[in-house]
């Protein structure tokens, strides 16, 4: 059991927002640079935070926390956040969208037509609402993060960039070691991901005693396969200004920001996870009172509604959120490993251990889905989509997959037979392997399945799946989008 009082998660959180408009203000200027640079201080007008994405696309996911709850939170429903609310079409942002509105459900909505971004920073940039949502609950923060991430980056190393900072930045709330929290991030993502490889060459070059520069060059030349503005790089980036910084605040920064490259990106996370591990006594005065307390949207369509303007006004809205992410029966329905977290009046983790926090189960749960999947979440089994390529069809062509039913079975115990049919499009149809599945056959039951398009091709093309269990009331109707 970890306790912690409202005033602790208050500075703590307000401390994180705080550091991450500093970091992001701080290194605003200088993004995309290439070089090593020399920032010593801010250029901007004092009492004024620059715009910045990595904050604002955090209050959109805050709006749908608030708007549905924390449980119903998925990639669907961001995904429609995004569509809704949020302006920029740049890089994976652009991709996504495009892929959304076509009818192209995340993860795949990150990985069609996006070989360029989805290695790129869009995603780990912003886990911290994750994390202050679930403090100390790494793996409902990793959950979300993964959600989140998977609408623009798919499968790719954003997604585990994402994965591996809010893990960090989740466990900051009761660990104070930098070791430690990124012993915690690596546990999270696969050993052999790029992301996991570069911050791997900043740690060893901070173990050898070599310079922070050659560390810098050194991460540079492990990412020469991916080129600039990619998470591997920019993660590793951040573990070397954390490291080389020793705990000092302006240190930290300065060493990330000064390797050059996504330089908002790297300076906000530091200042966020710092924020974190030590509240505001962590966050040096004279900056502090350079930024101020505002916060300055440039990626929201605010015609639509409220959003905080301030740090304290985003600190207060996490605020309401968690009586209800850290009630105790919300936990326990979780049915997670995270340890029990429970608000009271004095801050107790004196029995905290960081291998508690340590593990790779939720990752590899999905870790074996081929590169276009999805899943639809049913209301006693989600179906998990997989296509053996590119869901592109051609007049009279075919293309193939497989769907898996997965079971809710500490829900559900009881045993089912599921009924599957398609409605295709005129002149369509589907050849499936068998159209019925019962739970005793050996569960999560997958059925492989070939799309023919014997019918006029349109650019978009719609095919449904009918999951029908037997007993049940609630049919599951899954899309299956093929483009033309």
């Amino acid at each position: 059991m970890i306790t912690f009082t409202p005033e602790f998660l208050r500075e703590r959180i307000y401390a994180c927002w705080i550091g991450k408009n500093i970091g992001g203000t701080l290194g605003a200027p200088y993004e995309g640079k290439p070089q090593i640079l020399d920032v010593t201080g801010f250029t901007s007008k004092p009492g004024e935070p620059l715009p910045n994405d990595d904050l604002d696309l955090q209050l959109v996911w805050l709006r749908a926390v608030n708007d549905y709850g924390p449980d119903a939170i998925n990639s669907k429903i961001l995904g429609e956040y995004w569509l809704s609310w949020i302006n920029p079409n740049w890089n994976e942002y652009g991709v996504c969208k495009a892929n959304m509105r076509d009818g192209i459900l995340p993860p795949m909505s990150g990985e069609i037509d996006n070989e360029q971004w989805k290695h790129s920073n869009g995603a780990w940039i912003r886990t911290e609402v994750w994390a202050c949502l679930y403090p100390a609950m790494v793996e409902n923060a990793i959950r979300l993060a993964f959600e989140d991430a998977s609408v623009d980056h798919g499968y790719g190393e954003g997604t585990y960039a994402a994965i591996f900072v809010a893990a960090m930045e989740s466990a900051a709330f009761v660990i104070n070691d930098i070791r430690s929290l990124l012993n915690i991030g690596l546990s999270k993502i696969p050993e052999d991901c790029h992301v996991a490889r570069s911050v791997r060459v900043a740690i060893d070059a901070y173990d050898k005693g070599i310079d922070w520069k050659d560390a810098r060059n050194l991460i540079v030349k492990d990412n020469e396969d991916l080129g600039w503005f990619q998470a591997p790089g920019n993660v590793a980036f951040v573990v070397l200004g954390l490291l080389y910084g020793e705990g000092d605040f302006k240190k930290s920064m300065l060493y990330a920001i000064n390797c050059g490259d996504d330089t908002d990106c790297t300076g906000a996370t530091i200042g966020a996870l710092m924020g974190i591990m030590g509240g505001m006594a962590v966050i040096p005065e004279d900056w502090r009172a350079y930024i101020g307390d505002g916060i300055k949207s440039i990626c929201l369509t605010n015609g639509h509604g409220p959003f905080p303007t301030d740090c304290t006004q985003l600190t207060d809205c996490i605020m309401n959120l968690l009586p209800t992410t850290l009630r105790k029966d919300h936990q326990k329905m979780l049915l997670k490993k995270d340890a029990l977290v429970e608000l009271g009046d004095a801050n107790d983790f004196s029995n905290v251990d960081a291998n508690m926090f340590c593990g790779r189960k939720f990752v590899e749960s999905f870790a074996g889905r081929k590169q276009y999947s999805y899943v639809i979440e049913g209301p006693y089994a989600d179906v998990l989509v997989e296509f053996d390529e590119k869901p592109i069809i051609t007049e009279n062509g075919t293309l193939s997959g497989a769907v898996t039913l997965l079971l809710h079975q500490q829900l559900m115990p009881e045993q089912k037979r599921f009924r599957l049919s398609y409605l295709t499009p005129e002149g369509w149809w589907v050849d499936s392997a068998k159209n019925t599945i019962s739970r005793h056959e050996g569960f999560n039951g997958k059925v492989e399945f070939t799309i023919h398009a014997d019918g006029y091709v349109e650019p978009v093309n719609r095919v449904v799946l009918e999951v029908v269990c037997a007993g049940r009331a609630t049919p599951i109707l899954v899309p299956i989008t093929v483009l033309g």
